[in-house]
């Protein structure tokens, strides 16, 4: 039997398809922020056994848009401010329909020359926006894990020359868990990681690092990397980029700056003095899918040398010789984990492209603008505490009804009721001993109306609670 669709067929679907799409993203704010089904709802709808036999493919994608894309969390709607959004775009979402439907390779040169010299370009944008010198280099990855993982197995191999058992990595205690799940896959237990003293607000202690280093050295240790955050998840503070780079350089240590969510905030006009010293590290995790808004999966790393990533990466199996041809030519493979690669650079270098950095920076500004509205009217609201105020463009806050002893249930339930309202969808965290809200508006569809909606929605939902 044909996997095949005749021309007509075809068409017929991609209409389908692309009604789908526009019909999303041109009534995002009509829709809920969030719908979730519960185990058994979801069984309901998709448990069936294989099909043996096919059925017409448009019918399918009317399914989807029923059961499917109508129950769940829309990380791209303008008040979805839960975790870190994912805003998305229609122009992302149309490259990527574009890198899918030609089957592009981005492994190897001789797989997708064109591909790979189109993410070269962007990596080159990237590494000029960031302030890494030219001679860098990086490669687009699903995401900051992934970023992170990268970084830190080319910081394990260029500062140990592999796996050392007295290696250690120092982190504080704000950042992702993406970090230490990425050291446990490279074989570093808990004795191996050093958690320095930060404070939620202003990051890692410089001092406390460079003294944690140097008892290290004392007791036979390792040190060879530090990693910084460019934008915690619970409040958006940034480490001390410079006083870190100071330390690593003077003890010859790696540098590695997790900056999946606040990197891309140099594109705007708003974040120079928070990420003074970007330019200072060695390797930099970078989400193009957070505040760069391209969809689900692109994210990036960036490194000074170039080299030392593919010193740590490039093997040359034998039935890969045909690849190996000029030296010119940029093999990815070669620079990161995957062989099998698709063509994520694509939807950046459209979305610049067709509407160029300056807009996407103004949209990044956009969201310094709302965060500080945002701010300013919780510390107008009665019964409500502005917890951590915008550090890009993320803030905490709480409600401060009732007894003391009885807010962090309040405020829980609040996350809860807000979100089955599916006016809007907020994350919550903890913050010294305190369960408080966390609000990070940073899609450029979003409106102050959207914010002043969600607070208006919450102030309800807590009298309503008692």
């Amino acid at each position: 039997m044909s996997l095949e669709l005749s021309r007509a067929e075809m068409e017929r679907l991609a209409a389908a398809v692309l009604e789908a799409v526009v019909d999303h993203h041109d009534r995002l704010g009509e829709q809920p922020a969030s719908r979730v089904l519960s185990r058994r709802e979801a069984d309901v709808l998709f448990d069936e056994p294989m099909p043996r036999g096919g059925v017409d493919p448009v019918s399918l994608v009317e399914k989807l848009r029923r059961d499917a894309f109508a129950n769940i969390s829309h990380v791209d709607h303008p008040r979805f401010f839960a975790f870190v959004p994912g805003p998305g775009s229609f122009v992302g979402a149309m490259a990527q329909a574009l890198a899918s439907g030609h089957n592009v390779f981005s492994g190897t040169w001789l797989g997708g020359s064109a591909a790979a010299r189109i993410e070269l370009q962007v990596i080159r944008w990237l590494l000029q926006a960031t302030g890494l010198p030219a001679e860098g280099g990086g490669l687009f990855v699903s995401g900051g894990s992934m970023a992170n993982l990268t970084a830190l197995a080319a910081a394990r191999h260029a500062r140990l020359g592999g796996h050392d058992r007295r290696g250690v990595v120092y982190f504080s205690s704000q950042t992702h868990s993406a970090v230490e799940r990425a050291l446990r896959i490279l074989g570093f237990g808990a004795e191996h990681m050093r958690r320095v003293a930060a404070d939620a607000a202003t990051g890692i202690d410089p001092a406390a690092l460079l003294g944690a280093i140097r008892l290290d050295r004392e007791r036979g240790r390792t040190p060879f990397c530090v990693v910084a955050t460019a934008g915690t998840t619970n409040t958006g503070a940034v480490d001390p980029l410079e006083p870190i780079a100071g330390v690593c350089r003077d003890e010859g240590l790696w540098m590695h700056v997790d900056g999946a969510y606040g990197a891309a905030a140099v594109l705007g006009s708003r974040a120079s003095v928070e990420l003074a010293g970007l330019q200072l590290a060695d390797s930099i995790a970078l989400d193009p899918h957070k505040w760069m808004f391209q969809p689900f999966e692109c994210g990036c790393l960036l490194v000074r040398d170039a080299a030392l990533l593919r010193e740590a990466y490039a093997i040359h199996p034998d039935y890969m010789r045909d690849t190996l041809r000029e030296d010119e030519e940029i093999n990815f493979c070669e620079y990161g984990v995957q062989l099998s690669r698709s063509f994520r650079a694509l939807s950046l270098w459209l979305t610049l492209k067709t509407f160029g950095a300056d807009a996407v920076g103004a949209a990044v500004d956009h969201a310094f603008e709302l965060a500080d509205h945002a701010a300013s009217r919780i510390q107008r609201m009665a019964g409500w505490e502005l917890v951590t105020p915008p550090s890009l463009a993320i803030l905490t806050f709480r409600c401060t009804r009732g007894p003391e002893g009885d807010r962090d249930a309040l405020n829980e339930k609040l996350v809860r009721l807000l979100r089955e309202s599916g006016t809007a969808m907020l994350s919550s965290t903890m913050l010294d001993g305190r369960f408080v809200l966390r609000l990070c508006p940073i899609n450029p569809r979003t409106t102050t109306a959207d914010v002043d909606r969600t607070l208006e929605k919450l102030e309800e939902l807590a009298l309503a609670a008692g």
